[in-house]
């Protein structure tokens, strides 16, 4: 047998992990309820073959108020945990020769993201407990009790060689599993600091080489440990946090200077020792909790709770509470919390929300069990309100209360009923319920609740008669719509009485029957009295004469005695009228009083019209149409309209007069029923035309009424279908196809004047335009508006320089010449047509025929002035004799006759209506 290698572990000295010597554990008060496994290690003992799926072992968690299911995972992934805890293999284990041990974590599915970690170990039933002690153990070194021991020796997986097989890997036995190995958190150092270290025993033979792989060494949170790949010490490089991470589990590698593994890996677990660094935080700073007034002592209020960061299983974490202070004092507090759950309860009786509505309290919660010395602490308020409960029932202010109404008004608020009520407003509690429980038989009055007040409106809802009740005395009841609360001894309601005094008004008349009807036989003769509408005047404590008039009569058929109310006809009543509805005829009349204000009421009279026979039947249609020729033969049926009722109305009886006696020899009657008749024609041809025929018609009144209508019957040809054809309804019209040739003459007639009389009337307005003025311009009376563009140099200019009238060849000398230029023109630049060329010298004769020469140029000549262009007028001679025009008065001396202006003819009519009618104005 080869000799394995050995592993020595030496551990350093850590705080906080050693035991009793004789492992017992003193007294405690019981801890409250903290989720997590009921033990942090667990050591089993099974047998040598284990079982696919066989159950193990069943760690137990406490999920107290942890919400959700919690998942188990095992770090072994030869061992699977269940939900309930259950540790089974998930493959057959053979041969169980070594110890085994692995981590178990628990984990919530919710948000809560706290984990929870146990070891459990698994050892060979009947193997020695004791380990071999290995001589190589170095001093110094402390069991997991804090006793010194000497290093433990560990075996590890030994080579073997069987027959010429190659060498080959094969599982032995350990001595012992190496315990977790804990480190306190927040440590001071120095740092690095040693924890533990690992030896092989093949040192002596070769170089070994010492490396640890895992979360805080090659894996986030990287360099937390390190190990001394020579010597194999591992160290942690700095403070660890127990909050951040828990637990940490690192596998220790041996390899020689080759890099080939010399050992197997062996399992480190390493646990930061919780220290009390972390003070309770209370989830709310404000927590608002509610009880009911008068709640018996025990009751529940509110919860509060402080989560503390450090270990929950250990005092750093257990948290305590109590009440610092209660606001409002009072002699004997109200409320008390239980230490470990933070539940708030109701300590003492007496709240009273009306004397206190809210308590305040300062709760405190400290860990390390509560210890004043040496826990932490932390604060947070208590807000309790105290709901109110109806122990206050409501009371009347008052025990009567006044009010006034006038009679018949409909929504008046009386009075208000006033009440006082201790309970909460707007509710249940504090609202006000009104009853009237006596002095209202008809139920004149109701009581409404303002909701904003609390007031009782007392309200009128069915009108008082001051006639029939002077006054009111009523008595009330009020109470709350919840009941009193258990144990509250008062009265649930209040009683108070109501006086109401009715004030009288002038109430309109009325008339008893409204609408009142009465029956009258139609044709009654004017002055006839049908009736008297008499109204009553409902105030009988005061004397007030009534007066009546009409307000409506559609027919104008009635009048009424203004004293009485009598009323008569006016003018025959007529059932048949547009103003008689279903035989009835409605009047509408006014009767008022004589009270200060007057007061009046309306009446309506119904008038049912009996009827009587009065109106002769009326043939129906008054005009009918039938073929000339007929296979059947032409006919026509008839009817008759009585706007009587019956039995004054039909059967009616229809008959052709005896006269002209062509009439039945072309025609007879064929009665069909009752109310129906037929006319039809003897003979088999009859000429188209129209067709006069008078029927006789009577009814069955008695004595029945007879009437002669005039039925025109049109006879035309007819087609196929035996409607009538466009010719033949001309024809049948009265008018023969000579007198439809006639009116198409006429009309071709007409057209034709009206279209000589077009061509005429543009003739003329050719010849118009082509005729000269037949009118001397100086004698045509229109106006015309009269160009003079020259001018003379005034009176002193009498020697005439006839060259200015004269057109300048050339525009170089106007171009030339000083201030006084005349005019200037500007000749059109075309081609110009020959002209006689007229002398520039002045003309020796007289000026009259040399302007009389010009002008006969000028009309010759299409280049002479005036052109199309802008005329400049800038010289009008050097001076005048005349006064300045601005010197002439417009005021007249009055002698200035100006009669001589109607002679100068229409243009100076206005002028001369101005200056000689001036005497009339």
């Amino acid at each position: 047998m080869n000799v394995g290698s050995v592993l020595l572990l030496t551990c350093a000295l850590v705080a906080g992990t050693s035991l009793g010597s004789d492992g017992g554990l003193q007294p405690k008060p019981k801890p409250p309820c903290r989720p997590g496994f009921s033990e942090s290690f667990y050591t089993v003992f099974v047998s040598r073959d284990i079982l696919q799926g066989r159950s193990i072992l069943k760690v137990k968690f406490d999920a107290c108020q942890v919400t959700g299911a919690v998942g188990f995972e095992s770090s072994d992934p030869n061992f699977s945990v269940r939900p309930d805890g259950s540790i089974y293999t998930e493959q057959e284990v053979a041969n169980l020769s070594e110890p085994v041990q692995f981590m178990v974590t628990a984990k919530g599915h919710n948000l809560d993201l706290h984990i929870w970690e146990t070891t459990v170990k698994l050892a060979l039933a009947g193997h020695p407990s004791s380990t071999s002690i290995n001589p190589m153990a170095r001093e110094g070194s402390i069991n997991l009790r804090g006793h010194h021991l000497q290093p433990r020796v560990i075996s590890f997986p030994r080579r073997h060689q069987s027959g010429s097989s190659p060498i080959s890997l094969r599982r032995q036995k350990r001595d012992w599993v190496i315990p977790p190995i804990n480190v306190p958190e927040n440590s001071r150092g120095p740092f690095p600091q040693m924890l533990v270290r690992i030896r092989s025993d093949k040192d002596r033979d070769i170089q070994i080489r010492y490396s640890i792989t895992g979360a805080g060494a090659d894996q986030p949170p990287n360099d937390v440990y390190n190990i001394d790949p020579v010597a194999g010490k591992m160290f942690v490089t700095r403070p660890l946090d127990r909050e951040e991470r828990a637990s940490y589990h690192v596998k220790a590698h041996a390899v020689d200077m080759n890099g080939i593994q010399v050992e197997s890996p062996i399992d480190l677990y390493i646990y930061v020792i919780d220290m009390n660094d972390n003070r309770p935080e209370f989830r709310n700073q404000v927590y608002n909790g509610s009880v009911a007034e008068g709640s018996k002592p025990g009751t529940h209020v509110m919860k509060v709770t402080a989560h503390d960061a450090d270990d929950d299983t250990t005092a750093n974490g257990i948290v305590q509470y109590r009440i610092l202070s209660e606001m409002p004092h009072n002699p004997s507090h109200m409320f008390t919390i239980n230490r470990e759950t933070g539940d708030i309860v109701t300590v003492a009786a007496g709240l009273d929300r009306e004397r206190i509505p809210q308590y305040t309290l300062i709760v405190q919660a400290t860990d390390m069990d509560g210890s004043q010395t040496i826990g932490l602490s932390n604060t947070a308020t208590a807000l309790i309100t105290v709901t109110d409960i109806n122990d206050n029932p409501p009371e009347m202010t008052a025990r009567t209360f006044l009010g006034e109404v006038q009679e018949n008004k409909l929504g008046a608020v009386v009075t208000n009923l006033t009440v006082t009520d201790r309970d909460q407003p707007d509710t249940p509690n504090w609202r006000a319920v009104y009853k009237i429980v006596h002095g209202d038989p008809q139920g004149h009055f109701t009581i409404n609740t303002n909701h904003m007040t609390n007031d009782g409106m007392l309200t009128v809802v069915k009108p008082v008669d001051y006639e029939n009740n002077r006054s009111f005395m009523l008595t009330v009841v009020v109470f709350n719509p919840v009941e009193l609360a258990k144990g509250i001894q008062s009265s649930p309601q209040s009683t108070a009485g109501v006086s109401i005094s009715v004030k009288d008004v002038n109430e309109p008349p009325y008339f008893p029957s409204n609408p009142a009807m009465i029956r009258f036989e139609e044709g009654v003769p004017a002055g006839t009295t049908i009736t008297i509408f008499a109204a009553r005047d409902p105030d009988i404590f005061t004397r007030q004469r009534v007066r009546y008039s009409k307000l409506s009569d559609p027919a104008n058929w009635l009048q009424i005695n203004t004293s009485n109310g009598e009323i008569t006809t006016m003018a025959m009543l007529d059932r048949e009228s547009v103003y008689v509805k279903n035989n009835i005829y409605e009047a509408t009349f006014l009767a008022a009083d004589d009270g200060k204000p007057s007061a009046t009421g309306t009446g309506t009279l119904q008038i049912y019209l009996t009827d009587v026979n009065d109106n002769a039947p009326v043939l129906v249609p008054r005009e009918a149409q039938v073929c000339e020729r007929s296979r059947s033969g032409s006919r026509v049926n008839l009817t008759a309209n009585d706007p009587d009722a019956d039995p004054s109305a039909g059967p009616f009886v229809f008959d052709l007069p005896p006269y002209p006696q062509a009439i039945r020899r072309n025609w007879t009657i064929v009665r069909l029923n009752g109310y129906y008749t037929q006319l039809r024609l003897k003979l088999h041809h009859l000429e188209s035309g129209v067709y006069n025929i008078p029927i006789l018609v009577s009814d069955s009144g008695n004595p029945p009424l007879s009437n002669r209508t005039v039925l025109k019957l049109k006879v035309c040809p007819c087609d196929e279908n035996g409607d009538c054809t466009t010719i033949g309804a001309v024809a049948a019209a009265g008018l023969g196809t000579g007198a439809i040739i006639a009116i198409l003459i006429c009309i071709i007639i007409l057209l034709s004047m009206v279209l000589l009389f077009v061509m005429w009337m543009k003739r003329r307005e050719k010849e118009r335009q082509t005729k000269p003025l037949l009118i001397d311009p100086e004698d045509d009376v229109r106006d015309n508006i009269l160009k003079y563009d020259e001018e003379g140099g005034g009176e002193e200019d009498q020697d005439y320089d006839l060259s200015q009238l004269q057109q300048p060849e050339s525009l170089d000398h106007i171009i030339s010449k000083p201030a006084g230029v005349r005019r200037v023109d500007e000749r059109p630049v075309i081609a110009e047509s020959q002209y006689p060329v007229r002398s520039a010298l002045p003309h020796p004769g007289d000026i009259g025929d040399f302007i009389n020469d010009g002008l006969r140029a000028a009309d010759n000549d299409p280049t002479a002035p005036p052109y199309d262009s802008l005329l400049v007028f800038d010289y009008e001679g050097s001076g005048s004799t005349a006064g300045s025009v601005s010197s002439l008065n417009s005021s007249s001396s009055g002698d200035q006759d100006y009669d001589y202006l109607n002679d100068w003819g229409p243009r100076f009519k206005k002028l001369a209506d101005l200056y000689g009618g001036g005497d009339e104005d």
